[in-house]
């Protein structure tokens, strides 16, 4: 019985510390941060912080009050067109969802039609909505993709990202020049030659390095 007492307590603290934080507003809770990091939230340099970080990480994280399809669906065109096209080097910064330090670098998108095409803003607004969010690289390479086959269903996508990670640059092993390196390949791109093409048109001569 002592052991269901104590239980039950434990729950009980834990309920109403959840309760107290959801009262506090974002900027108590970054106020609270700085605080424990040791530092002096009240002096003139960090006075409007947590109000600054709040906006910025509101900014950061955007894309998850942002619809990826209803993004694409807003500029699919009727086109008869059966060849490669292919966005590149679009810029890309985002959040590691483990440590919340940023990862930056290019995506490369490619997908052969069948019926329909996507204007091509609307690649980098698809790449934008998910690199505002906490991410994985890994994933939101696929997730690019599936969005792309979703919306028009052509042949096949091919999404290639590159980036460094901060987390790896500046903490844990800290190693400056390693990059990242993940593609996702749907439909004919997973075949050789269709895999081959896209690649090496990514990298023909003339492309940025990160």
């Amino acid at each position: 019985m002592a052991q269901t007492i104590s239980m039950t307590k434990s729950m009980g603290n834990a309920t109403k510390e959840n309760s107290l934080l959801k009262s506090a507003s974002t900027e108590d809770i970054y106020r609270e941060i700085l605080a424990r990091i040791g530092e002096d939230p009240h002096r003139d340099g960090l006075l409007a912080t947590p109000g600054r970080v709040e906006k910025a990480m509101a900014y950061l994280t955007k894309g998850y009050r942002e619809d990826p399809n209803q993004i694409l669906r807003g500029a699919l065109f009727d086109v008869d067109y059966d060849e490669m096209v292919i966005v590149k080097d679009v810029e890309m910064y985002s959040l590691c969802e483990h440590h919340m330090l940023p990862f930056f670098g290019r995506v490369h998108v490619a997908y052969i039609p069948k019926g329909k095409v996507i204007g091509l803003s609307k690649i980098a607004r698809l790449v934008e909505v998910f690199a505002r969010r906490l991410q994985v690289q890994e994933r939101m390479t696929r997730q690019i993709a599936d969005a792309i086959q979703e919306a028009i269903a052509p042949q096949g996508v091919g999404v290639v990202i590159e980036a460094r990670h901060l987390c790896m640059m500046m903490r844990g092993i800290e190693k400056q020049s390693s990059s990242t390196v993940t593609s996702a390949m749907v439909g004919v791109f997973q075949k050789k030659e269709t895999r081959s093409e896209f690649l090496s048109l990514v990298r023909a001569p003339g492309t940025p390095t990160l």
